[in-house]
């Protein structure tokens, strides 16, 4: 094995936020609102604010994502995305969501999604995933990629471009009068072909005043999800893996880790259905 297992490290103290930043309703107790019965359609202001939003988050990620090297660790890279966030006035979404400690998520190695960044160095060939979301003007960005560390080997290479360009491909896909499950059918026939598994427990969700809902974008070949309808936003952000497809969760209640140790990698974008092609809202490399 060329790379190292990841588990648990310390975690240091839950960040803090300027008294000037507007806050979402879970910052206090972590319990978000229920989610609305159906699928919305967002309005022109609402994307006006949904598009600045991911522009703000798509350009966080990326700058995050050029701190990445070998020796930084991922508390280091979540201080610098914070205090980033709220440098534009932004609130780090996933804090205290649900209880989650901390301002995105670090996902290394055989870690699926969730991780939580803390005190572990990055190592050379590690390959690690970042999920970056913010709310900003009462709506929220989110979006997310994947970059080997240091040289790397040939599968963690393949493993990010595939994932990357596999959601590029099922985003085309997302055009008005399409089922929604175009995504999931484009995404199941590449990963196979690629010798890669889909993780099934994860999906992409509606994004809009509210962090998750409707509808639900399942990343496997399925007939499942509305036509879609210009005006709708959601994320797509499927996890590939070089094992098998099972997975469990590791004590601290969010860390999803791969069953056979074997590597992850995800990719996200939100995007916004039109009247022809699809928009990414939250462009990032």
């Amino acid at each position: 094995r060329k790379y190292s297992v990841v588990g648990l490290d310390p975690v240091s103290e839950m960040r803090t936020v300027p008294a000037s930043i507007v806050l979402p309703s879970y910052h206090r107790n972590g319990i978000p609102p229920p989610r609305l019965p159906s699928v919305d359609i967002k309005s022109k202001d609402e994307i006006g604010r949904l598009r600045e939003a991911g522009h703000i988050t798509g350009g966080i990620l990326d700058k995050v994502m050029d701190l990445v090297q070998v020796g930084i660790t991922t508390d280091e890279l979540d201080r610098y995305a914070h205090d980033l966030i709220v440098q534009h006035a932004a609130y780090p979404a996933p804090l205290n969501y649900r209880g989650y400690p901390k301002s995105i998520c670090t996902s290394v190695n055989n870690v699926l999604c969730h991780g939580i960044p803390n005190s572990r160095e990055l190592q050379d060939g590690d390959i690690i995933s970042i999920d970056v979301s913010i709310f900003y003007k009462g709506v929220f960005g989110d979006c997310c990629s994947t970059r080997v560390v240091g040289e790397g080997d040939s599968t963690a290479h393949k493993l990010a471009k595939v994932t990357r360009d596999r959601t590029l491909a099922a985003i085309e896909t997302c055009k008005p009068g399409t089922r929604l499950s175009s995504v999931g059918n484009t995404i199941s026939k590449y990963a196979k072909e690629a010798g890669l598994s889909i993780c099934k427990e994860f999906i992409g969700h509606g994004i809009g005043s509210y962090f998750h809902g409707l509808p639900e974008v399942y990343h496997y070949a399925n007939s499942h999800g509305p036509t879609l309808r210009p005006g709708m936003v959601f994320t797509i952000e499927p996890i590939l893996m070089e094992g098998r497809d099972t997975m469990a969760i590791l004590a601290d209640g969010w860390t999803a880790v791969s069953a056979d140790s074997k590597r992850a990698a995800q990719f996200e974008h939100t995007i916004l259905i039109t009247d022809s092609e699809p928009e990414i809202l939250s462009p990032h490399r």
